[in-house]
């Protein structure tokens, strides 16, 4: 039996009709007014669909992995350093990053928004790219606006400018930070040069830790060039109140102390206009 594919297509629109929805791909014209048979309804969740209070749940579990997310006050905002930070070098799919081009951004919407009044950075990462560490580290410095950091699981390498740029910083017991000189790898042209520009570079991540921070330099120096301490690089691991003690995080405290010391900082600030 020869069957008309044109017949066939044609059926299967008309069922969708009838069951609620359109197959994929297809935009048929809405029917006409007052007719009951072909009353056609939305998909439950389309790509280009506005989140609405039926459609959260769903689009919260595959994001958050919970149907609630728990609304916040809206003038503090948090920034996350996860993973590795990312420069000027894409890193594999695989690897977990926070990207200096989206941090940018939020950092001038920080400032220039209004309803904003303090800023709070989470850091959880193993390092990465010295230059737009430094970036973000100074950025988050020069606002204008209280902020605090808090030191989850690490804060290594490039982690610790961006800990203590902040007008307060706090680290969990159980959290740890790293220092270590800066490498480099990769094919090296011109080695005396190249040592130069990154002993240039060690230079300016000292000063802004020292300047940031009560560890002096020659402190902060020594622990980069430890040695027998970690077993494939030099430099000093510091657990929890060991940072304190150097003089590297101001606080040993969690999630409520960076909270409280941060509505702290944004009342000082409104009744005095400094962060002194």
């Amino acid at each position: 039996m020869d069957i008309n594919k044109d017949h066939v297509a044609t059926s299967r629109i008309g069922l969708s009709w009838h069951m609620g929805y359109d197959p994929p791909g297809y935009n048929p014209p809405m029917p006409p007014d007052g007719d009951p048979n072909r009353t056609r309804t939305e998909p439950p969740l389309h790509p280009f669909q506005p989140i609405t209070e039926e459609t959260a749940p769903s689009v919260n579990i595959k994001e958050m992995g919970t149907t609630n997310v728990p609304e916040v006050k809206n003038n503090i905002h948090t920034l996350t350093i996860i993973g590795q930070v990312e420069g000027h070098l894409t890193l594999p799919a695989q690897n977990k990053t926070t990207k200096y081009e989206h941090v940018i951004p939020q950092l001038i919407a920080v400032e220039q928004n209004r309803d904003i009044e303090g800023l709070v950075v989470i850091l959880n990462t193993v390092g990465g790219d010295v230059e737009a560490g430094l970036a973000i580290a100074e950025m988050i410095h020069t606002l204008s606006k209280p902020s605090v950091s808090l030191v989850l699981g690490g804060g290594h390498s490039i982690g610790v400018p961006i800990a203590v740029a902040t007008n307060h910083s706090y680290i969990a017991h159980s959290a740890t930070m790293t220092i270590h000189p800066i490498r480099l790898s990769g094919l090296v042209i011109g080695v005396p040069q190249t040592y130069e520009y990154l002993d240039k570079m060690q230079d300016r991540v000292v000063r802004f830790v020292v300047e940031n921070s009560r560890i002096s330099e020659e402190r902060y120096r020594e622990l980069m060039f430890r040695t027998g301490e970690l077993a494939r690089d030099i430099g000093t691991v510091l657990v929890g109140e060991e940072a304190i003690k150097e003089g590297l995080i101001d606080e040993v405290g969690g999630v409520a102390h960076a909270i409280r010391k941060l509505n702290e900082l944004i009342k000082q600030k409104n009744n005095r206009g400094d962060l002194n």
